[in-house]
């Protein structure tokens, strides 16, 4: 039989998609020169196995093989499985409770409704005596009210047990995923060395999980005509064993993927085609909000801010390593375990863009090179004003010395609003076309203390059919681009106080006889 040895985690490192485990062993030579390791998770990879070690012997054989634990007969478990049954019992019970005083609920209801109208002829016709059908009435109503009550009792029944069974359940996962009878164990034998003797050597066995793997997460923080950017990694894993605090790394290698800028798309018209039966779906649509209130001043800490301890880095041939500062322990619990890589301090060129044709709001964005020496990956970014939280958005992969476009969300100081100033539609006698026209004014106002550069999006209708005719387009002032697709582009650069207007205008016309598709004031 192979000796057991105890072998903890030492190391462990972290891919996008699974992760590579450390473990070291001392152990004494002796016995047939073998030596286990077991309780390794289900999901390790037995082709990833590699062990190594030091000591006067040599590795003649690595064995990967499953290890079969028998299931501990738990009274606890029992007992918590038998509550999950009465609990499912009193929940049924309950359930069959309220479907019968539905039923004479619906069953009073419709009587009291019919009893009614047959009443009020009756009384009508004298047949009947206004003691009588009142005491009936009364005699229904308190029937009702009776069901009502109880009803509402079952209800409340309804939940607290629906509580409890869902507690028991949570038990019983918990309980039975603890008592996991299957693991992995892996079997190393050594060939001492001809004059070794007694001696202790050490052993070293690497292996590759699956369900672990990390992602990058930011905090996009705005000062000034600065932003601060703390790159953070959001390690998971629940591979069925707990990483201790260890030495961790963050890899980006792969052995073996709000707040938003909106942007017009193109405003097509085109004809009308009509069908017998036309079939959809709706949508609904919205923008996510951040917290726009303003938070109430707090005193300033006493002493410099706290530095943000931050990983090492080791850049490889096509991939990069982040050491944290610190051990980090990482439980098998499939949350998000959180560590910071970096933190840069980066100079920022602010202006705005609206689109009120989508929106009425100016969205505040920072034109940023990324300064540092990491390649950043893709992940979800917080971004605050200041200390106060304003919504999400996403970054891309960005490289060093490469410039993006950061959205740090709407800036209420810069109101915008989209006017229909004229709208018209007349018919031509001789040709029967139909004319429509339509005029727009947007106005910007900065009520921000500083200059604010802002671009204005529009856009006029473009025509897919040559029955349908966009003429006229005009624009004051003139834009810095009308585009082929009808976008117009206008760009301000607003002082404090100041507000600039834009003005679009244009005319459509459609033949006789044709519909026109996708209009819109």
């Amino acid at each position: 039989m192979p000796t057991p040895v105890r072998a903890p985690i030492v190391a462990v490192t972290v891919y996008p998609q699974h992760a590579r485990i450390v473990r070291r062993a001392r152990t004494e030579l002796g016995g047939d020169g073998r030596f286990s390791i077991g309780g390794l998770p289900r999901t390790l990879l037995p082709d990833s196995v590699r062990a190594s070690g030091t000591g006067p012997a040599s590795i003649v054989g690595v064995d990967v093989r499953p290890q079969h634990l028998a299931r501990p007969t738990e009274r606890e478990l029992d007992e918590l499985l038998e509550r999950q049954r009465v609990a499912k019992r009193k929940l049924d019970e309950v359930t069959d409770a309220e479907a019968v005083e539905t039923g004479r609920a619906d069953l009073l209801s419709a009587l009291a409704q019919r009893s009614g109208r047959a009443f009020a002829d009756a009384l009508a016709a004298g047949n009947a005596q206004p003691s009588r059908v009142a005491e009936i009435g009364d005699a229904l109503a308190a029937q009702l009210s009776d069901v009502l009550a109880s009803r509402r009792e079952l209800a409340d029944r309804h939940a607290r047990l629906a509580e409890e069974l869902a507690a028991v359940e949570r038990e019983v996962t918990a309980r039975q995923a603890a008592q996991t009878p299957d693991r992995t164990e892996v079997v190393i034998e050594l060939e001492p060395a001809e004059d070794a003797g007694p001696a202790e050597v050490e052993l070293e066995l690497s292996y590759v999980v699956t369900n672990a793997r990390w992602e990058s997460g930011y905090d996009i923080r705005l000062d000034e005509d600065r932003v601060r950017l703390t790159w953070y990694g959001l390690v998971t894993q629940h591979t069925g064993e707990d990483w201790p605090e260890c030495e961790l790394i963050l890899s980006t290698a792969r052995p073996a993927a709000t707040v938003h800028v909106p942007e017009p798309q193109p405003w097509y018209l085109d004809r009308a085609v009509p069908t017998a039966v036309r079939g959809g779906s709706a949508a609904a649509g919205g923008r996510g909000g951040g917290y726009g209130a303003s938070m109430p001043e707090m005193a300033a800490p006493a002493g410099p801010p706290m530095a943000d301890m931050t990983a090492q880095v080791e850049q490889g041939a096509a991939a990069a390593s982040y050491r944290p500062a610190r051990p980090v322990a990482v439980p098998s619990d499939g949350g998000a375990h959180r560590t910071t890589i970096a933190t840069l301090g980066l100079d920022a060129e602010l202006s705005y863009v609206t689109a009120p044709v989508l929106a009425e709001e100016a969205y505040l964005r920072a034109t940023v090179t990324n300064g540092g020496e990491h390649t950043l990956l893709p992940g979800k970014a917080s971004v605050f004003h200041d200390n106060e939280f304003v919504g999400t958005t996403r970054l891309d992969t960005w490289a060093p010395g490469e410039e993006v476009e950061l959205a740090l969300g709407v800036d209420d100081r810069l109101r915008v609003k989209r006017e229909l100033r004229r709208r018209s539609a007349t018919k031509t006698a001789l040709t029967g076309t139909r004319r429509r026209e339509l005029e727009y004014r947007i106005t910007v106002t900065n009520h921000g203390p500083r200059v604010a550069p802002i671009t204005v999006l529009d856009q006029a209708p473009v025509s897919r059919d040559e029955a349908i005719v966009v003429r006229d387009v005009r624009t004051s002032p003139d834009p810095e681009e009308l585009s082929s697709l009808g976008e117009v582009t206008w760009r301000f650069e607003l002082a404090p106080g100041a507000s600039a207007e834009a003005n679009l205008s244009f005319r459509v016309d459609v033949s006789k006889g044709v519909e026109l598709r996708g209009w819109r004031e």
